[in-house]
């Protein structure tokens, strides 16, 4: 069996997903990321040196591993093309180690004109992006007329191509946004200039990960934000503009369902949340303040403090469910540390049943909910460091029981991160057949 699996946040991101796949990373051949673009970050800790990703994927630090952009991801050339000079200065190449499918969608200068200006006119009523350009870049996709990398290496169609979306977004940009056009040359000149980057990366991802696996290399699935996010599935319209949830695997990929063997979903201890958008169990008092500073909950893509609240099984229930979440990775846990009292979210008031939860306004309104808590005794303990399960305070190791008591699962959390180092994880049950554990 390849044992090849799905990294997917189940929370609204900022679960610790790059930290959990450069720890597995060590284990397999391949880490391929599915979907989202540089709006996703993913801080990695490796001997007391931080290293935030956005765009290459966190397997990019073990240099026998092959990394690779799948059609679903949207790529600016400008942000990769940082990120690789960021590598090249902690001696980290991505030389024959970084593939890219030409069917990668552009997020260039206009998109981001656009996504800011957008966000400007709504005021009060904006959803909180990062500004990126991400969503008008996946608009462009499914309006049909966006570019791909592909188009980079043919001038002519580039140039006409070009030229047809730049009048499309200045005439926006100038008579609705009320702001500045977009320099057609300029952006142009940019393209021919920079698009050497993808020379030599650009493959057919499907048939090389069809290859690799016939061949029993094992590969990682790397998601970016959460299943909360997910456009479909998350507390629309606080989305994001991509799938989240496991469906965002096979169409950004071009994997088939078969050739995966594990889904991990990835549970920070508690909630976080950036952005616009319904949050019930947030805490806007001194326990949320001391989660924000513990946890250091500053986005490392948008620098803003994240929101912070308890862990939420009732919406945990549902992404294990939307998700089929085979195994759970818990992190963060040593943020919870020094509280005399820890709660989770149990169920919400009035709400009896999982199926009556939607996010759809029109059935059910998140912001309204009013959640009902089962407290649990601190630890008032470190668990910072620790590697074995039996070695957690009492406490701790109740907490995490009832967690899998509440989804109705044995043996489901597998692995728990007790701080940012790789070597500061617990492998509770070895399922993914990992090495030098």
């Amino acid at each position: 069996m390849n044992n090849n699996v799905v990294i997917l946040g189940t929370q609204w991101g900022d679960e610790g997903k790059g930290k959990i796949v450069d720890f597995l990373t060590e284990s397999f051949d391949c880490v391929v990321r599915y979907q989202g673009g540089h709006n996703a970050g993913h801080t990695l800790i490796v001997n007391k040196k931080k290293i935030i990703l956005h765009l290459i994927p966190s397997g990019i630090l073990y240099k026998d591993v092959l990394c690779i952009l799948g059609n679903g991801v949207v790529i600016s050339p400008v942000d990769l093309l940082q990120e690789i000079n960021m590598l090249s200065d902690f001696n980290i190449s991505i030389n024959n180690r970084l593939f890219i499918s030409g069917n990668c969608p552009l997020v260039l200068d206009y998109h981001v004109k656009m996504d800011i200006a957008r966000e400007q006119f709504l005021k009060n009523d904006c959803i909180g992006t990062t500004k990126k350009g991400i969503g008008p870049a996946y608009e462009d996709k499914v309006a049909r007329y966006g570019l791909k990398i592909y188009d980079l290496y043919n001038e002519k169609i580039l140039k006409k191509k070009l030229k047809s979306i730049i009048q499309y977004y200045n005439f926006q940009l100038v008579h609705y946004y009320k702001t500045f056009p977009v320099d057609y040359h300029v952006v142009l000149k940019d393209l021919l200039e920079i698009k050497y980057i993808f020379q030599k990366k650009v493959q057919d991802i499907p048939n090389m990960l069809h290859r690799m696996y016939k061949n029993k290399k094992r590969i990682i699935f790397e998601g970016a934000q959460g299943a909360l996010l997910d456009l479909d599935h998350g507390t629309f319209p606080y989305v994001t503009s991509s799938n989240t949830t496991i469906g965002g695997v096979l169409t950004g990929s071009g994997v088939h369902y078969k050739q995966i063997n594990c889904i991990l979903g990835v549970t920070k201890s508690y909630c976080t949340r950036v952005g616009s958008g319904p949050f019930p169990t947030e805490l806007k008092n001194d326990i949320g303040d001391y989660l924000c500073n513990k946890g250091k909950e500053i986005g490392s893509t948008t620098g803003r403090k994240r929101r912070t609240g308890w862990l939420d099984l009732v919406l945990l229930s549902r992404t294990v469910m939307l998700n089929s979440i085979t195994s759970l990775c818990l992190t963060k846990l040593d943020v919870l540390d020094d509280l005399p009292e820890v709660k989770i979210c149990i169920a919400y008031k009035n709400i009896k049943t999982l199926e009556m939860i939607e996010t759809s306004s029109k059935y059910f309104n998140l912001f309204n909910v009013k959640p009902v808590y089962k407290v649990f005794p601190g630890w008032k303990k470190s668990t910072r460091g620790i590697v074995r399960f039996s070695q957690l305070p009492v406490n701790a190791q109740n907490y995490i029981l009832y967690i899998e008591e509440y989804l109705g699962k044995t043996e489901f959390i597998d692995i728990i991160s007790t701080g940012p180092e790789r070597s500061e994880t617990i492998i509770v049950r070895n399922k993914l057949n990992l090495q030098n554990i």
